[in-house]
């Protein structure tokens, strides 16, 4: 299963499209705040009946976020040991440097800028496809 925490619809939908036509055929879940992430992944609120140990393989997270920004999200991820493995790859328009250097303080595996362009917006979810759910072998659960 892959997780995508993204608010902008169109941002979602061509994360969906460069999926499909990436042939990327997991599961994958939306939430589109910080605040339904963190009850996804630790199974609260409109998600207490979910399996809580049925987590993401991969959980592709934007950094500007209602409700709980994406770096607060990522902090809470890190400090749990249930979720402090999970692969995380911040996916964003944040051109910040501070959004990057904080990205990888808080112990993001990836930073990926979105390209406007379509084209590399594919390749760039290709690539990620390929590195995270085929070649990166994960910790045991």
């Amino acid at each position: 299963m892959i997780l995508l925490v993204e608010d902008n619809p169109d941002d979602e939908a061509l994360t969906l499209r460069a999926l499909k036509k990436n042939n990327i055929g997991n599961r994958l879940v939306v939430v589109r705040d910080g605040v339904e992430a963190v009850d996804f992944l630790f199974a609260k609120g409109t998600y207490a009946d979910r399996d809580p140990s049925d987590l993401p393989q991969v959980i592709l997270l934007d950094i500007k976020l209602p409700k709980m920004d994406g770096l607060e999200v990522l902090k809470r991820i890190r400090a749990d040991q249930s979720t402090a493995l999970l692969p995380v790859v911040i996916l964003t328009s944040s051109k910040e440097e501070r959004d990057l250097i904080q990205s990888y303080k808080l112990g993001a595996n990836s930073y990926v800028r979105k390209p406007v362009d379509f084209g590399q917006f594919l390749e760039a979810v290709h690539q990620l496809g390929l590195y995270w759910l085929v070649i990166n072998e994960t910790p045991p659960k």
